[in-house]
């Protein structure tokens, strides 16, 4: 079996040092998570950047602050920024990262009910310009979907040329408004994808593990971190995002699944 590729998504840009005192925000303190997870067996880091007073912003200079600091301490680690942003934030805004021409970076197929009054709006038209941009500057998009109609958008819109191929997924599951967090939800997803992609999970709160694990047995990828959950276990918060990899780490190794390196990872990525 393939080997498990780990990617951390050490902060997002919801949770809060209120909800887990861990939460990164400054430059210093992205570069303690990113190694933490790194160190852990991460081979990818799923990055959302803060301002130091923890309001998330999608400012290019910023991100190439973190990353080129990531790197310093991390040279061969994957760095994947997000351009997802906040809800409340343009397409512009959001793509700001892709214009650095990272390896990889995320690209949303689908508008969310967040809750309350939020709404996360991505339209076929934004689909089609992140896809465009990503594709012109060589970026690998994860294709991150929310609901199966998202990877049925995605597939559509690969077929027409706005997503480079070969595609690699990643299910959020468990998401306020978007598809819940069950073993019969996940293999609904895995069961949707073409036979030629590959994917990820990322498990939100207390469905971080079971979907992990599920992943683990049936040869895809996991995705932890603080983004989508803060705790270790029921009631107890994780210390640091390595925490989180390393319980994903035990979990492949009981269950006889190798952990990717970052070049590993580029090889079954193709990157």
């Amino acid at each position: 079996m393939e080997k498990l590729i780990i990617t951390a998504a050490i902060c997002g840009a919801e949770v809060t040092k209120e909800h887990n005192p861990a939460i990164p925000y400054t430059v210093e303190e992205i570069v303690r998570e990113a190694k933490s997870a790194y160190e852990a067996g991460a081979s990818i880091i799923h990055l959302h950047v803060r301002e130091d007073d923890g309001t998330p912003t999608q400012c290019k200079d910023r991100f190439k602050v973190c990353i080129d600091a990531i790197k310093a301490e991390c040279p061969d680690v994957i760095v994947q920024p997000s351009t997802g942003g906040a809800a409340w934030m343009t397409a512009e805004e959001r793509a700001q990262p892709v214009e650095l021409a990272p390896e990889m970076a995320t690209l949303d197929c689908g508008t969310l009910n967040f809750g309350g009054s939020e709404i996360f709006v991505n339209t076929e038209d934004m689909i089609k310009q992140f896809g465009s941009m990503m594709m012109e500057k060589n970026v690998k998009p994860e294709l991150e979907c929310f609901d199966k109609s998202m990877i049925d958008m995605a597939v559509r819109l690969k077929k027409k040329g706005f997503i480079k191929k070969p595609a690699h997924f990643s299910f959020v599951m468990g998401v306020n408004g978007g598809i819940g967090g069950s073993l019969r939800d996940f293999l609904f997803m895995r069961n949707s994808l073409p036979s030629d992609a590959t994917y990820s999970v990322a498990g939100i709160g207390r469905h971080e593990f079971p979907l992990a694990t599920a992943a683990i047995i049936d040869g895809g990828h996991v995705r932890v971190g603080f983004e989508d959950n803060i705790y270790l276990e029921r009631g107890v918060l994780a210390k640091s995002n390595g925490e989180l990899v390393e319980k994903v780490v035990r979990i492949a190794k009981e269950l006889g699944r190798e952990v990717a390196t970052p070049a590993e990872a580029r090889e079954i990525l193709g990157l």
